[in-house]
């Protein structure tokens, strides 16, 4: 896993504009492996999960494949669940082709069912019940996954990329039903070269296509949804001298919904000591504006009307940041390193889902705005077995709109992230996690409690294949029920209100590894 920190919109499209996780596949390795696991919560959940790998001269491959079974759980006794019913397959084979020592073709294809049965806790179960509530969500998902790279000379190379997405959702509400099937597509081609001075340039062009047809039965207020997305892109790494590097970027994307965007990026480094960098950068981003969002999402599209695409324009933002990392080991046997940093986020006229006088809600732009700026501080120190790594994150998220300024719902404006860690010679492992949420604006006008998660997890090898583990998730049983109720109205029909904190409380899990 990859964290990608500030604006990448320029490589990555208008989406990064405040950075990314890029996540990083395994690939296989010279010598063939084997592994299993098994999981199982005291929430009677279960997990079953295999990875193969083996690679010879040629020829390459990886097999992934798991099941998933979640029960229904209602710790609160509320009469609804916390974990629904489900049942999830997924299977990820991948093929490597390795042309020559400089090529590699890469083919992989990853497809998901899944079956989420939520609501009232003896419904899911399976008993007769009057007049239940429930949601019912099934989902069947197929990726495709096709990747060239190849070195020209020593100094560039160029790389193809393509995937292909099926999606196909049924939702189910108790007299509503929302159905439909999603084909997305993504290509890309890149080209990297090097200068005999170091200047680094990467040239690309990608192709995003995106089609829904929503085929419930009232195709009047179908949220069919359709555009493509052509794009070019360059972007400069020039290193000034040992010390400064500078990088800039330029995208063109031809929208066509919305027409022609141009995107713009920079970031300067300055690494005056290896001990110290500092890095001053920001750029330009946008978003299409969709139907599927969490506010839609949270009515299951109940009266929800389509976007009409010539009432709209995207939502346009820009970001910006400073981040300062340095290491230093101020004893013998201890290491320590801090990251700073400070950004700033604006979102230009972003979509509101607003109810009308007719009973339906429809997503508006009312020219406001929603800006982010804050700070986040992680440290890390190491001392002989032990790990520890801290970080305060401080988010003030305000949306503006109508002359009116206010606080944005559900973000906790401070947050604390602190892991306690024992490593003993890749044998022993055991941590202690504590995260910290303050209170919370809610949609309603009121405002959440704050809240602490705290868990305790370990694993231990037994012998050089066989691991088991255990974990104590939630030990504080931190719960919203707790705090109050999460519905308002009769259990029939309930109206749920803003979920901030965790509903499924202490949850204890353990298991074992085999790796052979």
């Amino acid at each position: 896993m990859e964290v990608v920190k500030g604006s990448s919109s320029t490589l990555y499209g208008g989406g990064a504009i405040s950075g990314l996780v890029n996540l990083i596949s395994k690939t296989p390795e010279e010598e063939p492996e084997l592994s299993f696991m098994l999981n199982t919560t005291s929430a009677l959940g279960l997990d079953l999960s295999g990875f193969y790998a083996n690679k010879t001269n040629k020829v390459g491959t990886t097999v992934f494949a798991s099941y998933n079974l979640g029960t229904p759980y209602d710790p609160a006794n509320i009469g609804l669940t916390a974990i629904p019913e489900f049942n999830r397959l997924t299977f990820n084979p991948k093929l490597f082709w390795y042309l020559n020592q400089k090529t590699t073709l890469r083919f992989g294809m990853n497809t998901i069912w899944e079956n989420r049965l939520g609501g009232n806790i003896d419904y899911a179960k399976g008993d007769n019940v009057v007049n239940p509530y429930f949601e019912s969500n099934e989902t069947q998902r197929i990726s495709t996954q096709f990747q060239l790279n190849s070195d020209l000379t020593e100094h560039s190379r160029f790389e193809i990329k393509n995937s292909f997405n099926f999606y196909d959702r049924s939702i189910q509400i108790p007299e509503f039903s929302c159905t439909g099937y999603q084909r997305s597509s993504f290509s890309e081609f890149n080209f990297l070269t090097t200068t005999k001075k170091g200047v680094e340039w990467i040239l690309g062009a990608n192709l995003w296509t995106e089609y829904f047809n929503d085929t419930g039965n009232n195709q009047v207020l179908a949220l069919d949804q359709s555009y493509q997305i052509v794009g070019l892109f360059a972007q400069n790494l020039w290193k000034l001298d040992k010390s400064v590097s500078l990088e800039t970027g330029l995208r063109t994307d031809f929208h066509s919904d919305y027409g022609t965007v141009i995107l713009l990026r920079t970031s300067l480094l300055y690494q005056p000591t290896s001990a110290l960098t500092m890095r001053l950068g920001g750029g330009l981003g946008y978003k299409t504006p969709s139907v599927f969002t969490e506010d839609a999402e949270r009515r299951q599209f109940v009266d929800v009307l389509p976007i009409n695409t010539s009432d709209t324009d995207l939502e346009r933002s820009l970001g910006c940041n400073f981040d300062l990392n340095y290491r230093w080991n101020p004893f013998s046997g201890v290491s320590m390193s801090i990251n700073t940093l400070l950004f700033y986020t604006k979102i230009n006229a972003p979509m509101t889902l607003i109810l009308g006088n007719n009973g339906f809600y429809s997503f508006q732009q009312n020219g406001g705005y929603v800006d982010t700026q804050g700070i986040e501080v992680n440290l890390k120190i190491k001392y002989g077995d032990f790990k520890l790594f801290t970080g305060y994150t401080k988010a003030d998220v305000k949306q503006y709109e109508n002359g009116l300024v206010s606080n944005f719902p559900l973000v906790a404006k401070h947050r604390l992230n602190n892991v306690l860690m024992l490593e003993k010679e890749e044998n022993l492992w055991v941590g202690l996690e504590a995260y910290y949420y303050s209170p919370q604006q809610l949609s309603n006008g009121d405002v959440g409690q704050s809240f602490w998660i705290v868990g305790l997890m370990s694993e231990k090898k037994l012998g050089d294949k066989f691991s088991v583990f255990l974990n104590f998730e939630n030990f504080l049983d931190t719960r919203q029920t707790r705090f109050g109720a999460i519905y308002s109205g009769n259990i029939t029909s309930p109206q749920f209100l803003d979920i901030y904190a965790p509903v499924d409380g202490f949850v204890v899990n353990g298991g074992f590894k085999l790796k052979l």
